[in-house]
């Protein structure tokens, strides 16, 4: 395959290469293998140039290495008879290098790029499922996992690397895929790892206060989820007018597609989607919209305004790539709720249960905002924060919890290398009476006594992992669901 051939691979960046016949490419010097093509990049927190003899000594066929000295790009040496070809800024160029060592799989399928702080996990799998119910091949790529919808595998990160993006895309192609919804995060705009990846279409859910400790404030946030929609290689593009950041982007985007749930006319757009009435029941919603595309009713079982936005999103998505709307209309009250994203478990003469991955500010306001339509008793909410994590937000989440909440359980969620009792400490400067709240650093203890503690008809809000099943503590991942807990003490609570 020509594509594999270093020569040919690297010509756009570097002529008369070595001819070497390359069998896969590797970030991972633990997992280079006979033929591979080994790639040093200066990371976040490593620097793959201490790993090229070891790439080497198993097998590596070659090296591409990144030089910050224009001086050094295009320089060849030889280690034990291995090239080793310096690339400027190779971070930069690495998903095009990727691309075309894999083809180009995202201009072979509809590739739906979602970015923002809360619902990129619902709505890509909105998409994928929406989808699949029209009889199309559908995969995500995001928190949850990669792969044909149904069957993902898990990752590490919400976007994988530049070269693990082309090559997870390439599977799903080879795999009949026809349709990929993929969680686009700040972290991989601002390291280029989509650089070249073709968009049919990208979508923008919302923006609030998450990974400061990365970005530093929010200007630099909100930046780098602008670039999505103003250096790729984008279709069409839907924005939630709702909100702000959103609001403020489609004045520069006027050929978007405008999305709201509010009541306010739309002006001045061609593509657009509106939510004229919601009505809201204890097990889901019915939203009546009009749109540029006709007008209708929609049924659904997802719960809250914050999913109501969701599924807008991916309605005027697949209708922006024309996509029937009586179709889409027909099947969505088919459409399930996501594993971990306000799952909720009633067991009959016992307090709901619900579990949500809301582990921001704002998504813990909405989400306890939407479960107090729900609940009859008291509200609990147990939560916590990240360790090494955004510090900004502990405070913000306390006090929003105290607000919204009756009942308050602070504990641990991902400690890593923080003292849990630290982390608990700064959530509770933002209470006015930290007094009240109940401090249980683990996690099982606390979910515990706020499931056997509530009232039959109190309503306990488990926030903050969702589906994940582990805690990290210090560098290990500890087996832990929260799930999985729920789930054993409902059956078990006399």
């Amino acid at each position: 395959m020509q594509t594999r051939n270093l020569s040919y691979l690297l010509a756009p960046w570097v002529p008369h290469t070595p001819h070497r016949t390359l069998r896969e490419m590797r970030l991972d010097s633990r997992s280079v293998l006979l033929d591979d093509l080994f790639v040093a990049v200066h990371g976040h927190s490593t620097n793959g140039h201490h790993f090229i003899s070891q790439a080497i000594n198993q097998g590596a066929a070659a090296v591409i290495a990144e030089t910050t000295e224009k001086r050094n790009h295009g320089k060849i040496n030889h280690i034990q008879g291995i090239p080793v070809i310096y690339i400027m800024n190779l971070s930069h160029c690495l998903s095009a290098i990727a691309g075309r060592f894999y083809q180009n799989p995202s201009q072979k399928l509809t590739l739906i790029g979602v970015t923002g702080t809360n619902g990129k996990t619902t709505t890509t799998h909105l998409l994928a499922q929406w989808v699949q119910l029209l009889g199309y091949a559908s995969a995500v790529m995001g928190t949850l996992g990669n792969g044909l919808y149904g069957k993902l595998w898990l990752t590490k990160n919400t976007t994988d690397s530049a070269v693990d993006v082309q090559r997870t895309l390439r599977s799903l192609f080879n795999h009949g895929a026809q349709l990929v919804g993929m969680e686009v995060s700040s972290h991989a705009l601002t390291q280029h790892r989509v650089a070249a990846i073709h968009f049919a279409a990208v979508a923008f859910t919302n923006l609030s206060h998450d990974h400061l400790d990365y970005h530093e404030n929010m200007q630099n946030y909100e930046y780098s989820k602008w670039k999505l929609f103003s250096q790729h290689q984008v279709g069409q593009i839907i924005i939630n007018s709702d909100n702000p950041v959103g609001n403020k982007w489609l004045k520069m985007l006027p050929s978007a597609v405008y999305v709201t749930t509010k009541s306010d006319k739309v002006k001045g757009f061609k593509k657009w989607l509106q939510a004229i009435k919601i009505t809201y029941y204890d097990d889901g919603a019915s939203v009546y919209f009009n749109s540029s595309w006709g007008n209708g009713c929609i049924d659904t079982n997802l719960i809250g305004s914050f999913n109501i936005s969701n599924l807008c999103i991916s309605l005027a998505t697949l209708l922006s790539l024309e996509y029937p709307l009586d179709m889409l209309i027909n099947t969505a009250g088919q459409l399930q709720p996501i594993t971990g994203r306000m799952q909720t478990f009633s067991v009959l003469n016992k307090p709901k249960v619900v579990v949500d991955y809301a582990h921001t500010p704002d998504a813990l306001e909405k989400v306890l905002i939407a479960l107090r339509h729900y609940c009859k008793g008291a509200l609990w909410c147990v939560f916590g924060c990240g360790g090494d994590r955004d510090k900004g937000k502990r405070p913000l989440m306390g006090k929003i919890a105290e607000q919204l909440a009756d009942i308050i359980v602070i504990t641990s969620d991902n400690p890593r290398n923080e003292d849990p009792y630290h982390i608990t400490d700064e959530i509770l400067s933002g209470l006015l009476t930290p007094g009240s709240a109940y401090v249980m650093i683990d996690r099982t203890q606390a979910i515990s006594y706020a499931i056997r503690q509530a009232q039959l008809h109190d309503v306990v809000l488990i926030a903050g992992k969702g589906s994940e099943n582990y805690q990290i503590f210090s560098t290990q991942n500890v087996s832990y669901s929260d799930l999985n807990l729920v789930l054993h003490l409902l059956r078990t609570l006399n």
